[in-house]
């Protein structure tokens, strides 16, 4: 007897039994094919505006950040690592695509528009949480989206199964500031910070300060999702220490004695979000899976220092620039019991390595050509050399340029027809100080031909920036 006629004479015995109210053996219920062990959930935590001198692992005094430590002390903490752009929503872009954001014209932060069908991540591009359910992976994006504000760009039909924050780039943190029911209600710019917050669809109210209710939100989904023995994915998005400077007197409290205020205000924004991500590792713990959960913490750009009071130090620059100020922010990952604690790894890396490893541990083929690269092998030592030979930065609106080969740095951080690149040996120089191009004209060459060669693959500015269609006014009336 053939496989197939096995199946259908089994399938009309089975049938008929259950017709005939008894059931000869109990059947098991068939569930989803587990994934091997090297596929571990990801869980990426993203803070907003978080200069790179803010955190304990960094050299930070005045805010303590023992659970962000954590991660770098019981994984790796990453002293070169980078983003693919120096403000919020392109460097976002960068992340979610493992891709850089210019090869699909995400080059600035899209305008805040429902009606614009093209100010978001172009739908061709496939996101790390499209490229996971492949492997049947849950996911969870929890906080800040700024990928677009069109219906057809919302989270749930981008591959994400679960949304619980908001859509554009910024915030109010306070629950009785939020009281507007939808972005038809904004008269006037920035009036989307106090639109209520979204749990998938819906609009719903929230009770306390918002950093806490985003850090429950991923408690309560990773709780859900080991209930269920689910691989899952979390993308917890804070919009802290983002402006505007709002916290509550609890944590302010903590920081007596920071005199100045603004500092006083970020250094209690960070402190709170530095309890929820404690939150968010003691669950791990709880339900058993620390060693089946990676666990990635950066900031999406360099702190805004005069905005913001965040502090980049020693590193020149600030959000926004192409300095090291702007792209190289704190980075640290821990997987325990598969890489090893204390790690300090020099070499550059980027946000784009992030969807690149887990998609390459679990044996995902992705849509597009991703530009990062796995991790994990380098820092088990399964392979030598860098991830990156080199890695590139531009600022379309600015007809601005940086490239890092090595330890030598490109880069004009404004116009390149009236500020000419400058060359830099970060080995010795992290601060960006002495121009050394006059002595290496040769590298600085070779080097913008690299980028130039780079840049010819991108694509131009594909929506309108953040204001220019100034939706809001039209919505006066």
């Amino acid at each position: 007897m053939n496989k197939k006629r096995i199946v259908l004479t089994f399938s009309l015995f089975t049938s008929l039994s259950i017709s005939f109210g008894f059931i000869p053996f109990k059947i098991k219920e068939i569930k989803k094919t587990t994934l091997n062990k090297n596929s571990p959930n990801l869980i990426i935590i993203l803070a907003d505006d978080l200069g790179y001198a803010d955190v304990g692992f960094n050299g930070c005094k005045d805010i303590p950040t023992p659970n962000i430590d954590a991660i770098a002390n019981n994984g790796v903490k990453f002293t070169n690592g980078y983003v693919t752009y120096p403000v919020c929503g392109p460097s976002r872009a960068g992340l979610l695509t493992g891709r850089y954001q210019d090869r699909f014209g995400f080059t600035t932060n899209p305008t805040i528009d429902p009606e614009n069908e093209k100010a978001g991540l172009p739908l061709e591009e496939e996101m790390i949480s499209e490229a996971l359910k492949k492997a049947n992976y849950n996911s969870a994006i929890i906080g800040k989206w700024h990928m677009g504000t069109h219906p057809k760009f919302h989270p749930l039909k981008r591959g994400w199964d679960y949304f619980f924050g908001f859509l554009s780039g910024g915030h109010n943190y306070f629950p009785e500031k939020l009281t507007l029911n939808d972005y038809s209600e904004v008269k006037w710019a920035y009036g989307w910070y106090s639109t209520r917050i979204m749990e998938n669809y819906n609009r719903i109210d929230i009770n306390n300060y918002l950093t806490d209710e985003l850090s429950d939100a991923a408690v309560r989904y990773i709780k859900k999702q080991s209930k269920l023995d689910q691989q899952f994915m979390v993308y917890l998005s804070y919009n802290a220490p983002h402006g505007p400077l709002q916290a509550t007197e609890k944590y302010l409290d903590r920081f007596p004695n920071i005199i100045d205020k603004k500092r006083k205000t970020y250094a209690a924004m960070v402190s709170a979000m530095d309890d929820g991500i404690g939150r968010v590792l003691n669950t791990l713990k709880e339900r058993n899976i620390e060693e089946n959960t990676i666990v990635v913490f950066l900031s999406d750009n360099g702190g805004p220092i005069h905005k913001n009071a965040s502090k980049n130090d020693p590193l020149r620059g600030k959000k926004g620039d192409l300095y090291e100020g702007g792209v190289r922010v704190p980075f640290a990952m821990q997987w325990k019991g598969n890489i090893k604690k204390g790690i300090i790894y020099k070499n550059p890396i980027s946000s784009m390595d992030i969807m690149a490893s887990i998609c390459d541990l679990a044996n995902v083929k992705t849509k597009n050509k991703l530009d990062g690269v796995n991790l994990i092998p380098f820092l088990k030592k399964e392979k030598k050399g860098t991830p990156h030979d080199v890695l590139f930065w531009r600022k379309w609106e600015q007809n601005a340029m940086a490239i890092r080969k090595g330890n030598l740095k490109l880069i004009s951080n404004r116009q390149m027809q009236t500020n000419l690149p400058k060359l830099y040996d970060l080995s010795d120089d992290i601060s960006e100080i002495k121009d050394i191009k006059g002595s290496n004209n040769k590298d600085a060459d070779e080097m913008l031909n690299y980028w130039e060669e780079w840049n010819k693959e991108n694509k131009d500015r594909y929506f309108p920036t953040l204001g220019n269609d100034k939706w809001w006014e039209r919505n006066k009336k």
